[in-house]
């Protein structure tokens, strides 16, 4: 879904200037020459400009429980696309947990400014279409990177696609559309804030970001229990949870 994007987004732009150098083909990235200039329009101009300082600025006026509402509210909003996704990987559990969280929070929560659900044992399940299509087997395809919006593949991007058609998003406005586009993609990159200095010291950020992307991937498809490999350097699981 798009809070995935907007995630590595934040991901991508927080990398540092570092030279790029000569990399072997990347069977996973044969888009690569034009990848990297979309790479580094988001990096120096989109997060130099307008998101960074706009997300600090963000950090020091919002109080926290301001920013824990403006999440919740946007999870909230996703349910319905978890749900139908749990349900189409064979995890009726799950479908059930994310109904359940959707109509608690909508109503005893304030329309998911609060999250009563967790309160009561219903932890947020995170599905999209992009996974369902990976649980039945199709591929990641290229690694495409967007203008604005970062990181993706052909299976990602196709899911977003699909699962940006589930209400109740498409029952919003445009207007509305649009704020909550911004202020999830806000959220993430102050979130990501803290993490400023290890993505810096990143040899080739634009292998960094890729590496995590994949990474972050695999472990979603997983539900958090992928097939044992060795991690990034300097990631653990952790922030990998984090994301």
């Amino acid at each position: 879904m798009l809070k995935h994007s907007f995630t590595f987004l934040c991901l991508l732009v927080l990398a540092g200037c570092a030279q790029v150098p000569e990399n072997k083909v990347d069977e996973r990235d044969p888009l690569q020459s034009i990848n990297r200039p979309l790479y580094d329009f988001n990096m120096d101009i989109l997060d130099a400009y307008i998101l960074r300082p706009v997300a600090v600025g963000y950090v020091e006026v919002t109080p926290v429980p301001v920013r824990n509402g403006i999440v919740n509210f946007t999870d909230n909003i996703s349910a319905p696309v978890d749900m139908i996704n749990a349900g189409l990987q064979g995890k009726a559990g799950n479908a059930g947990v994310s109904l359940a969280r959707f109509l608690v929070n909508s109503t005893v929560g304030v329309f998911g400014i609060f999250d009563v659900a967790s309160s009561l044992g219903l932890e947020l399940v995170d599905e999209d279409f992009g996974q369902t299509l990976g649980v039945w087997g199709v591929g990641d395809g290229a690694y495409i990177m967007l203008p604005a919006m970062g990181p993706t593949t052909a299976r990602n991007l196709t899911g977003d696609v699909v699962d940006n058609f589930v209400l109740p998003e498409i029952a919003l406005t445009t207007p509305q559309t649009i704020l909550v586009f911004a202020l999830k993609a806000v959220e993430a990159r102050a979130a990501l804030i803290p993490q400023e200095g290890l993505l810096n010291d990143s040899l080739d950020p634009y292998l960094f970001v890729k590496d995590i992307y994949f990474q972050r991937q695999l472990y979603e498809l997983y539900d958090g229990n992928p097939p044992i490999k060795e991690e990034p350097e300097d990631f653990d699981e952790d922030f990998l949870e984090s994301l």
